[in-house]
């Protein structure tokens, strides 16, 4: 099966969790190198993507592994923004920002999904 027909299988919902893990397991990757190389960013990356993938191939595993992403995802942006406050206004936005989509992106599907 190819993967045009996969994603035309995909409801709106399920295609936008999938292109916002995709998206944020590639900026976890970029930005690597800028933050001296921080495990837990690589760890984060590499869950985004594999829960974009269980999504795509719609594997029974997806929604554990997306509610286990948003508890991390939002300890990791919560910790952040903590400690950072207002001394980088940019990286605190982003920070709730991140935290925001992750919660809107898994209402979205774990709410909307069908059985």
């Amino acid at each position: 099966m190819s993967i045009a027909t996969k994603l035309k299988s995909l409801n709106r919902n399920q295609l936008i969790a999938i292109v916002f893990y995709v998206s944020t397991g590639i900026l976890l990757f970029a930005s690597l190198p800028l933050t001296r190389f921080p495990p837990h960013l690589g760890f984060l990356g590499i869950l985004g993507l594999i829960s974009a993938y269980s999504l795509l191939t719609k594997r029974a595993w997806a929604p554990w592994l997306m509610f286990i992403l948003l508890i991390t995802n939002t300890v990791f942006s919560l910790y952040t923004l903590y400690f950072v406050g207002l001394s980088n206004v940019m990286v605190a936005l982003s920070m709730l920002t991140y935290a925001v989509l992750t919660w809107i992106v898994t209402a979205l599907v774990l709410i909307k999904r069908k059985d």
